[in-house]
């Protein structure tokens, strides 16, 4: 029996995603992830990951369509971009929008952030990711 895989659409969108997932529960660097653009299947710069602090008076209190059309206009944004910057996720808290990103560096994340109205206080390039089972 002959079997044959072919690639499905968005399976690189699968793949990208589980670049940024960590290989074990230990301590580790965050060695800057590298990217392969879908279409070229060419390595780009590296990547970090960041952290973006949005100060958002009330962001606790946006409705799930206000928050559906802040996800719209980043992802807008962000299409226009290409492969040189990715949102991962975003924790909401009463007043702030803590953003995860990987990026080639900082100066992207601040073009993304004025190209969608977005604050970005504060970015910090993560450098090492810990966890509970780090203490063992």
């Amino acid at each position: 029996m002959k079997m044959s895989l072919k690639p499905m659409p968005g399976a690189w969108v699968l793949s990208l995603c589980c670049l940024a997932m960590p290989f074990s529960a230990s301590a580790q660097s965050e060695a800057p992830i590298q990217v392969a653009e879908p279409s070229a299947h060419k390595w780009s710069r590296p990547m970090s990951k960041y952290v973006i602090e949005r100060d958002l008076p009330g962001a606790g209190k946006l409705s799930a369509a206000e928050l559906q059309a802040i996800s719209r206009k980043s992802r807008e944004v962000l299409e226009g971009m290409g492969p040189k910057i990715q949102w991962l996720q975003s924790y909401v808290t009463d007043d702030k929008i803590y953003c995860v990103y990987i990026a080639e560096d900082e100066a992207a994340i601040l073009k993304h952030a004025k190209a969608g109205g977005f604050p970005a206080n504060r970015i910090s390039r993560i450098r090492t990711l810990i966890d509970p089972t780090t203490a063992d």
